[in-house]
């Protein structure tokens, strides 16, 4: 027994490496220790050597052409060993399969299949016969293993590449703005892109495309213009590569850069406008598809199935299998879809990125009287509590916490739903009907763990909201003022006096600051660390940088304002046209659970009557309260269905179904899953209160 199993057991140590190198850097680690002597020569001599850096350096995945390449093929081997083990496997089960008598394939088959008969030969076959079979199926699925291992890894590159690429074209409109108003501002265009590099985490991946070039400079001495082009040439965007291509020639030129950055700042807003309406019509075709294919499609299968199995024969298994699997999985792989294709607007917590950004390049210790702090005990006690201070503000500010991390929540609500569910469902029997005691309870725990999530996702998200929608004009009030001769401190202190909505609190905090001494650099850090919020961050990272260029802010906090308009103007017009896409999944939802209301109420009980030999009432009580199971006679075959088993699928699918196109209703509507939580919410409230008080 032992004996048989080894094969096995070599198949799974073949494949450990192949599945614990992505994940654990010792494996990665020894794999590329074993495959670099054997593959490294082989590897930079290959013909495609080219192709396959130009994707690494693209996909910035932090390893050697000859490492990556090396464990391609190592790993590959592997698998392929892998599976020369599982094709012999694969033989010896064909073997066996076809091991039935010639004499009883004929008794069972009409005469024109008898020549399945031929297939009992390989129970004939000659010892060099079945070497020749083993060894054929394991050099072929090895083969295929191995091609597949090797195909994948290099796949993968692409995938990375694609999405950097999105990522990309995505933040270059705000780079491009930032380029453009630091140089306006006075400053040398190198030191802009230097300044661009130290925020990267501000800025995203265009900046941090930029920044390679910039180390390139500093690390390499290379200049500025082959270094552009370079990243013109590395890129996987094709935006920057144009915008690189362009600025390398007007650098070339001595052409006035200011000029050619301007266009190149409103030829992006132009765009961005042509691009929210390509993306609106592509949300559009989804939202279509959607409810075509993932709400009409398993609503026409159920109610066929169903009429089927209430008439003809029982199809109850099919038809859970659509609910309890096909629906959740498919919206789910619909979801992941919609992601791959669209931009998600993000709202991320970015005070961690600004205080990198303040303090980026200070390695020492700053000592309270202005020198340097020794090293040693203190140091690890500030280190010690850095670690705790996550925890400690969440215990000291657990409000504050949940607001701005909403998922927290569930640290509360999903013990108080397993404590709910339990008092609820106490005593809970066994077999088949425990699953009607639990339903109604799980349910009521579900809608208050969804319901409290949604409410401080939503209070965190209009909090934004407002914010993002006072940024405009704090931004041109601030250069109106500076327009008219004042200082950049004398401006903050004569638009803290005024209505900014949103933001009226926090600039007077920010006031407040400089009251008390401290620089207006600082100040504006500390306001772009409270509000947390990514427009004030890169607004905030602009002012500073232009401050340090020159006193003259006007023309900088103009192009700030003006590229915080358009982004406002873009989002107020994509919300209105998203309403009627969630107002169409809506209605789906509710054809949806009329449907199965009907058939609930109407259809199953015609059926009783037809047949006659109905054993008890159906769908009289509220879903979860445990009904007897009343059985249907089939009006044609005479088999006995259970038509209360129908009227519990029923509901578990019209729940399952409101969650999941809630879900896909905030993904399609507001770029994230966690938006649709409040749709999945009234949603699956609207089928429980259907099912409990009207059936």
């Amino acid at each position: 027994m032992i004996g048989e199993l080894l094969p096995l057991v070599l198949v799974v140590v073949l494949a450990l490496p192949i599945l614990l190198s992505p994940v654990s850097e010792r494996v990665s680690l020894l794999v590329s220790r074993l495959a670099v002597p054997i593959f490294g020569d082989y590897v930079e001599r290959s013909s495609r050597r080219d192709w396959q850096q130009e994707r690494l350096r693209s996909t910035h995945v932090g390893t050697t052409h000859r490492v990556f390449a090396s464990r391609t093929l190592f790993l590959s081997g592997l698998a392929g060993a892998a599976g020369g083990i599982l094709g012999v496997y694969v033989a010896t089960w064909l073997v066996d399969l076809f091991s039935i008598s010639r004499e009883a394939i004929f008794a069972a088959v009409p005469p024109a299949l008898s020549f399945l008969a031929g297939l009992t030969r390989l129970q004939d076959l000659t010892l060099l016969g079945l070497f020749v079979l083993f060894l054929f199926f394991g050099v072929t699925v090895g083969s295929v293993l191995g091609a597949l291992t090797y195909w994948a890894r290099w796949a993968y590159l692409d995938q990375l590449s694609n999405a950097r690429a999105s990522e990309i074209e995505a933040t270059l409109p705000r780079t491009i703005a930032f380029v453009y108003a630091l140089s306006r501002s006075g400053m040398p265009f190198p030191k802009v892109l230097q300044t661009l590099s130290r925020n990267e985490d501000i800025y995203g991946e265009a900046a941090r495309e930029m920044g390679v070039a910039v180390r390139d400079m500093n690390t390499f001495s290379t200049d500025i213009l082959t270094a552009i082009r370079r990243t013109a040439d590395r890129t996987p965007s094709e935006g920057l590569a144009e915008f690189s291509d362009n600025l390398a020639s007007v650098l070339g030129s001595g052409r006035n850069l200011s000029e050619f950055l301007r266009g190149q700042y409103e030829r992006y807003q132009e765009e961005a406008e042509a691009q929210q309406e390509q993306y609106l019509e592509l949300v559009s075709t989804l939202a279509e598809i959607y409810v075509t294919v993932l709400v009409a499609g398993p609503l026409f299968f159920i109610t066929v199935l169903v009429v089927i199995g209430l008439v003809i024969e029982d199809t109850i298994t099919l038809v859970r299998f659509i609910g309890y699997a096909g629906i959740p999985l498919a919206s789910a792989g619909f979801v992941v879809y919609i992601d791959s294709l669209t931009q998600r607007d993000t709202m991320t917590d970015v005070s961690r990125d600004v205080a990198s950004s303040m303090g980026r390049g200070s390695g020492a210790l700053t000592a309270s009287d202005g020198g340097v702090a020794l090293e040693g005990e203190n140091a690890e006690r500030l280190a010690a509590y850095d670690q705790l201070r996550a925890l400690r503000q969440w215990l000291n500010q657990p409000l504050r916490t949940v607001l701005e991390q909403p998922w927290v929540s569930f640290v509360v609500t999903a013990p108080l739903g397993v404590v709910w569910v339990f008092y609820r469902a106490t005593p809970i029997p066994l077999g088949p009907s425990a699953l009607q005691t639990l339903d109604g309870p799980v349910i009521e725990a579900t809608l208050f763990a969804m319901g409290v999530f949604a409410l401080f996702h939503e209070v965190h998200k209009r909090r934004i909201r407002a914010i993002e929608r006072a940024v405009p004009d704090f931004l041109d009030r601030l250069a109106s003022v500076n327009e008219a001769g004042m200082s950049i401190v004398e401006s903050l202190r004569r638009i803290a006096d005024t209505d900014l909505g949103g933001l009226e609190e926090e600039v007077d905090r920010t006031w407040q600051d400089v009251r008390w001494g401290a620089d207006v650099s600082t100040a504006l850090h500390r306001f772009a660390a409270r509000t947390r919020v990514r427009m004030v961050a890169q607004s905030v990272t602009l002012i500073t940088n232009a401050m340090s260029a020159s006193g003259d802010l006007g023309p900088v906090l103009r192009i700030a304002a003006n590229e915080a308009q358009e982004t406002q103007r873009l989002r107020r017009e994509r919300q209105q046209e998203m309403l009627t896409y969630i107002l169409v999944i809506y209605i789906s939802v509710l054809v949806f659970l009329g449907i199965i209301v009907a058939l609930t109420v109407a259809f199953i009980p015609a059926v009783q009557q037809t047949a006659g030999g109905a054993t008890g009432a159906v769908g009289g009580s509220a879903p979860g309260t445990g009904t007897g199971g009343s059985g249907v006679t089939s009006a044609f075959s005479g088999s006995s269905v259970n038509a209360d088993a129908y009227n519990l699928l029923f509901f578990h699918m019209s729940a399952i179904q409101a969650v999941c196109s809630g879900l896909v209703a905030g993904k399609l509507a507001e770029g994230g899953v966690a938006d649709g939580v409040k749709h999945a919410a009234g949603l699956l409230a609207l089928t429980f209160v259907v099912f409990a008080f009207l059936l």
